[in-house]
């Protein structure tokens, strides 16, 4: 049964309007001709809190106020630990955060300023939500999943009817796949009204989750990932994401962090766009001019630029 509706993400978009930036289309001609296609990048790195995160979580969080809530706790890598620390002081609430202890130092930092409380744990996707869970269960606080809940699904989903606002003949939407609720909202959004727009996901050749799952006709949890896209190194996709992206998502191909590397750098010479790793793979895969994509109208999500300066330095300096 497909968790998601349509009538969710549309609710979602007049509940976040006000607060959510429309984040811009942009075109750029040299990484169009780079990329031999009509390239747009759908700039979410440009959002508040510096990813599409907030999307999802203000969303969820403005249900969970409207109920009665006294907080939130949520696991997360980074990106979505800050939008639900930024929605939470949004709307009065407290926030607990746990976050990997190899977390960047940039992403605790922007937990921190937004006035939530920090706890490390482990190193998997896996460890960190079930030790937000176990601290909701022990709480007043409501666990806030950072990608398998509708929700949350719902607010990133309204990235999807931007696009087809902003670039109505758009051809092919390139997403990158973490726990898989980005996709999950976007090709819910999209395909109920544009079944022909074709969405691709993508996903670091470390992390590879659902491009094993689709190959083995059924959701794998992988024993471990190793990528710099840190926002992509979850172990499994979500039990509701699963059957979505198996329904709706037309292929999932896979990214090196070289490839990843590039993209960044590229972003940055040709466009003047900070992103970090996760957001700049589906550039990564646009780059390699893959033949579904020639001369198509194609968007690129951008999905965050949320990096430590230091960080980015030897990434970018770091030899291919």
């Amino acid at each position: 049964m497909i968790a998601l509706k349509m009538s969710a993400i549309d609710a979602a978009y007049e509940r976040i309007r006000p607060v959510v930036y429309e984040t811009p289309l942009i075109k750029n001609h040299s990484l169009s001709e780079l990329s031999q296609c009509d390239l747009a990048l759908k700039a979410e790195n440009l959002q508040r809190t510096g990813s599409f995160k907030i999307r999802g979580a203000f969303n969820k969080l403005a249900l969970i106020h409207e109920a009665g809530g006294k907080g939130a706790v949520s696991g997360s890598s980074g990106n979505h630990g800050a939008a639900v620390a930024w929605a939470a002081r949004y709307f009065g609430l407290t926030a607990r955060i746990v976050v990997p202890t190899t977390a960047s130092a940039a992403k605790v930092e922007a937990i921190k300023a937004y006035g939530a409380d920090i706890e490390f744990c482990g190193t998997t996707s896996h460890e960190r939500i079930e030790r937000a869970k176990a601290i909701a269960q022990e709480t007043s606080l409501s666990f806030v999943a950072p990608f398998d809940d509708p929700e949350v699904m719902a607010g990133q989903g309204t990235i999807g009817l931007e696009i087809l606002q902003q670039m109505p003949e758009v051809e092919i939407i390139v997403v990158p796949i973490g726990g898989g609720g980005l996709i999950s909202g976007i090709a819910t959004a999209v395909k109920s009204q544009r079944p022909d727009i074709r969405i691709i996901g993508v996903e670091p050749l470390g992390a590879p989750k659902a491009y094993e799952s689709r190959k083995h006709h059924q959701r794998r949890i992988l024993s471990s990932t190793e990528t710099i896209a840190d926002g992509l190194k979850t172990i499994s996709l979500g039990e509701l994401t699963y059957p979505i992206i198996e329904h709706l998502v037309d292929d999932i191909v896979l990214v090196d962090d070289d490839e990843i590397r590039r993209a960044m750098s590229l972003l940055l010479t040709r466009q003047k766009m900070l992103a970090e790793p996760s957001g700049a793979a589906t550039l990564a895969y646009a780059l390699r001019k893959p033949d579904r994509l020639h001369h198509r109208k194609t968007v690129v999500v951008i999905s965050g630029g949320n990096i430590d300066p230091i960080n980015l330095c030897e990434l970018l300096t770091h030899p291919h």
